[in-house]
């Protein structure tokens, strides 16, 4: 193996860094005696230009602005469409409940629970029987009642 070792030519590496050494020097350079002179056609571009980006922009923001209010107003509809249903919830269930109160069954029972009794013939007087003359208003007189205590 030493023998294998020895036989091959042993390789130079190439140097990488040929030539003379470049030297970089800073240089001044006064430029505060140039004076620039102004291109009218290039101004009238820019000015165009500019022009032409405020109009992109103010359409840009005005497509914008629609977008964001149209996501804020369906956020609100969705809020007040929740809140409608849930009062026409309530609404429902405050209607069962006048339901169940104004049942006359209930009524007469805790009439009856109070020791109250059923009126008598004569003691009720209809206000919906109005004399012939219409126009005459309908007076409310005291009849006398009868007390029953349970004492």
């Amino acid at each position: 193996m030493a023998a294998a070792q020895c036989a091959t030519p042993t390789m130079r590496r190439k140097r990488t860094w040929t030539g003379t050494p470049e030297v970089y020097f800073a240089k001044p350079i006064d430029n505060s005696r140039l004076v620039k002179v102004e291109n009218p056609q290039r101004s009238r571009e820019m000015k165009q230009f500019g022009v032409a980006l405020s109009c992109l922009f103010l359409l840009v923001m005005t497509f914008a602005w629609q977008h964001f209010k149209a996501i804020e107003y369906g956020y609100k509809i969705e809020t007040l469409r929740v809140q409608r249903d849930g009062l026409t919830e309530v609404n429902r269930a405050l209607g069962l409940e006048e339901a169940s109160l104004r049942d006359p069954e209930r009524i007469d029972m805790l009439a009856r629970k109070l020791g109250l009794q059923s009126p008598q013939a004569g003691q009720v007087m209809h206000m919906d029987t109005v004399s012939p003359d219409a126009a005459t208003p309908v007076l409310a007189s005291v009849t006398p009642v009868s007390v029953v205590s349970a004492r």
